[in-house]
């Protein structure tokens, strides 16, 4: 009994002995030591490339969509007639049971009137085409107080007046500054009689960067365009509907529509923008296929790198099996060293990755072409959700593909092993 004691103790001590011996403080000068460097460095890249893919994939997403819901609303109320160009706006009543607030469809946040037309600024050499979206005192600011680069929101909660916000875009191209004088003219409705005009002043500049937007629309008094269009106070043009989780918005829109009678129709801004959102769909398909492509690699990596590993230790796996241990017992010492080194690649992948966007969030290192990606700088988005589950997620196939490759250990041979050279 004491004799199996101190094979116990013996084996207990050539176990302890045979993990230091393969203890990543080793690495360093063990024949493996190049291809563990690999495996860190794959690890820890694949963890970079997949927070950058989702930070700035997922935010370019929510960029987009926030610059689009600022000109529209998420989801639009207009008459069944009203074709949404720009001065083809059917009026509506302002009068329904869903306003000012919408409770009968849970998810909606805010409710706003607009009205919309097209008309011409002029300056004494030049003109421009824009549309002038009339808007009145429940306009929700949120989107544009972020767009604001000069001066100030108008203030439309009192009088009418004749303030507007501009944007950046057209200031520049038609040499216009903050505080000028800005004369618009629109076509009359009755054909055979001149134009109108309305002089409005500059008190803000906006940059959306979102040209396809920031060159047409000017934001004024929604009173302008009622008496423009000789509308009662009761009359707009739409209703503009915000939700709370945009990834709704398709059954949202679904049962507002079934809430709002059979003489108004509703439109999603997916639906308006469908090419703009479907090219935002993408970004969903390539993210995910770069970190898969990411996660076979790094996993690849470490399949190498345990299999060297074992190579290496060849002697030693079969001593270990001469003293008694179990397959078992010798796979947990390549798997737990294994397990560290994928520690390490996804500590330093994390630290760099992280730092990488957190200068890319506030030092906007790399910029893009707003007329192909609709946002002047690479977008970030950074949460701690995603973050946990890339990293637990890599964790854990990364740890998976390596049960297979230690199977080898079990088909060696202690006598064959002890004599390998």
């Amino acid at each position: 009994m004491k004799k199996d004691k101190g094979i116990s103790k013996h084996v207990n001590f050539e176990f302890f002995i045979a993990r230091r011996i393969i203890s990543a403080k080793d690495y360093k000068s063990s024949i493996s030591a190049p291809i563990i460097k690999i495996a860190i460095t794959a690890i820890a890249l694949g963890i970079i490339m997949m927070l950058i893919s989702v930070a700035t994939g997922v935010g370019l997403q929510n960029k987009i969509r926030d610059k689009v819901s600022a000109f529209n609303g998420d989801i639009i109320i207009s008459n069944f007639d009203t074709n949404f160009s720009s001065d083809s706006q059917i009026p509506i009543s302002k009068t329904q049971e869903f306003y000012p607030e919408f409770t009968s469809v849970e998810g909606i946040k805010h409710i706003q009137i607009t009205a919309s037309k097209g008309g011409i600024i002029r300056t004494g050499t030049d003109f421009e085409g824009v549309i002038v979206k009339g808007i009145s005192d429940d306009y929700d600011w949120q989107y544009f107080s972020e767009f604001l680069v000069e001066g100030k929101l108008p203030n439309f909660s009192e009088k009418l007046n004749d303030e507007i916000l501009i944007s950046s875009f057209l200031t520049n191209r038609m040499n216009l500054k903050l505080g000028d004088k800005v004369i618009t003219f629109f076509l009359n409705q009755d054909s055979s009689k001149p134009p109108r005009s309305r002089g409005f002043t500059i008190v803000g500049i906006y940059n959306s960067g979102f040209q396809q937007f920031d060159e047409q629309y000017l934001i004024a008094d929604i009173r302008h365009i009622q008496h423009l269009n000789k509308w009662n106070e009761d009359q707009i043009g739409a209703f503009e509907l915000f939700v709370d989780d945009f990834d709704n918005i398709n059954a949202i829109g679904k049962e507002v529509y079934n809430q709002t009678g059979s003489l108004l129709d509703t439109l999603t801004i997916r639906e308006k923008y469908y090419s703009i959102f479907e090219w935002l769909d993408l970004f969903d398909f390539n993210i995910a296929l770069i970190i898969g492509i990411m996660i076979l690699v790094a996993g690849i990596n470490m399949i190498t790198a345990l299999l060297v590993l074992i190579l290496e230790r060849t002697q030693m796996i079969g001593i270990l099996k001469a003293l008694g241990s179990s397959d078992w017992s010798v796979r947990k010492i390549f798997i737990y060293n294994a397990t560290y080194l994928i520690v390490v690649g996804l500590f330093w992948g994390n630290l760099i990755g992280i730092g990488l966007l957190l200068a890319q969030k506030y030092f906007k290192l790399f910029p893009l072409d707003p007329n192909t990606y609709y946002v002047n700088e690479a977008p970030v988005y950074l949460d701690f959700g995603y973050i946990f589950v890339i990293n637990v997620g890599t964790f854990i196939l990364c740890l998976s593909m390596l049960l297979i490759p230690s199977y080898i250990i079990s088909k060696i041979s202690p006598v064959e092993a002890i004599r390998f050279e």
